[in-house]
């Protein structure tokens, strides 16, 4: 299927332009014109008013979390940190059924698009039924996420996480840790799988890529191993993994091996383009060094890390030396990418006490700088063809209302500050995914039908919850 859309003002890969003509076919952009005179010279183009630019990879989600927003926001004692909230999101683990997932997962993905995430990667460690047995045939917890992605036409990088140990020194899962536990030969033999369905049957928004849980959670040897087995499968498999995120994690780590955990995997060889290292918080100088001489992605996810009390990663410094970043909405306390961003920014700027700190020679307008990066680095960590409107990428791009008020006068240099500095969140109208519109005049076909299962779901979760205390 052809079909041709004329913009007033849109963000290509170089910059802004005025009047373009881009043809989408089958989901991807196949051509990008100026036009002179845009009315009679494209009759059949679809009017694009207001600002477009490029969707923005959400590159870590745990759509699970979801039932956990604004419900863990007091004080259990008096040193709650991380380490407690993990004990809340366990029991919220333990209690959710594959029908429960796919409701949260498609209500998320929907306020996903809607706030500006065109594609999500999905860092999936729920594996086994509530009583801890595994599934015989296909696995409803993984089918639910594909499911709710689907219905809600976000596009979907899967990353099936291996679990198998506690803390480091291969201590043993606890129960609550039970649903997490997967085989290694399991782990790969479903990758492979799911590969292999990808390139005979895909749909050009499903992309199956692998996650180790984090260090503490997969003992060494197996993650080498399992490493080199994924690159057999697919050498340009996206590999994630939570990595350096609390201080606690980090001493336990060089305790156990001599080094930290960044250095570790990146004394192993095995880190390069196609890793991305989710968190980095308390990364030294030196694995920033390292991280960008390996061409790997950091994940930051701000919210989630402000929200745990986890620390500042280095942003300005990570950036000065040329490393490469995107964001992730991680537990989903809050699902928007210009949020993330901002306080990206903020946060450097309250350490530095300065302002644009995170603006350069070639972006002085913070905004652009931000998103653009984001948006295209995390497109490649999650393996997907978008993160810019370019030709060849998917037709992934998001409309911005020009008319709205937080909007107002804003010229198309100074589009993305106020989207990102200025709350013009509110101004996305229109969003498309692969060719489709998922999202317009600010509605989801999809939003009301979801509003009766996600309110009931979410009251009996919190009602299960009272009684387990």
């Amino acid at each position: 299927m052809i079909q041709q859309y004329y913009f007033e003002n849109i963000l290509l890969e170089h910059g802004w332009a005025c009047d373009v003509l881009l043809t989408v076919s089958d989901g991807y952009i196949t051509d990008i014109e100026k036009v002179k005179v845009p009315g009679n010279a494209t009759p059949s183009a679809e009017y694009i008013r207001g600002f477009v630019i490029p969707g923005m990879a959400n590159a870590h989600s745990h759509a699970f979390q979801r039932a956990m927003a604004g419900n863990t926001e007091f004080r259990s004692t008096r040193r709650d940190s991380f380490w407690t909230w993990r004990q809340a999101m366990y029991a919220l683990a333990n209690r959710i059924t594959p029908s429960d997932l796919q409701i949260l997962a498609t209500q998320l993905f929907i306020e996903m698009l809607k706030a500006g995430y065109t594609s999500v990667a999905e860092f999936h460690y729920l594996h086994r039924a509530e009583d801890g047995s595994s599934y015989s045939q296909a696995n409803p917890l993984w089918d639910a996420i594909a499911s709710a992605a689907a219905e809600a036409g976000i596009a979907l990088t899967f990353l099936p996480t291996l679990y198998q140990t506690s803390d480091f020194g291969t201590r043993a899962l606890k129960r609550e840790q039970t649903r997490f536990f997967l085989q290694t030969d399991v782990f790969l033999r479903a990758i492979e799988a799911r590969i292999l369905a990808e390139k005979t049957n895909g749909n050009g928004t499903l992309r199956t890529g692998a996650a180790f849980h984090s260090l503490r959670a997969v003992p060494f040897d197996v993650l080498k191993e399992a490493t080199l087995a994924l690159h057999h499968i697919d050498p340009d498999l996206p590999i994630h993994i939570h990595v350096a995120e609390q201080n606690r994690e980090v001493r336990a780590c060089k305790q156990e091996t001599g080094q930290r955990p960044i250095e570790l995997l990146l004394a192993s060889g095995l880190v390069n383009q196609h890793w991305c290292l989710v968190h980095a918080t308390h990364a030294t100088p030196a694995e920033l060094a390292g991280l960008v001489t390996a061409n790997a992605t950091v994940c930051v996810s701000i919210t989630t890390e402000a929200n745990l009390g986890d620390g500042f990663f280095d942003t300005q410094r990570f950036l000065n030396g040329g490393g490469r970043l995107c964001i992730g909405s991680d537990s989903q306390s809050t699902v928007c990418p210009a949020e993330e961003l901002r306080w990206l920014e903020y946060q450097q700027r309250l350490r530095k006490k300065r302002r644009g700190v995170l603006a350069n020679q070639a972006y002085s307008h913070v905004g652009t700088r931000l998103w653009v990066k984001t948006a295209l680095e995390g497109a490649f960590a999650i393996g997907q063809p978008g993160g810019k409107i370019s030709l060849g990428c998917r037709a992934d791009w998001v409309v911005l209302d020009g008319n709205h008020p937080n909007m107002a006068g804003a010229q198309s240099d100074f589009v993305l500050d106020h989207l990102i500095f200025s709350g013009a969140t509110a101004a996305i109208r229109d969003v498309m995914v692969a060719g489709r519109w998922v999202v317009k005049d600010t509605v989801h076909a999809a939003q009301f039908a979801m509003l009766g299962p996600f309110n009931r779901l979410m009251s009996q979760l919190a009602h299960k919850s009272k009684l387990a205390q």
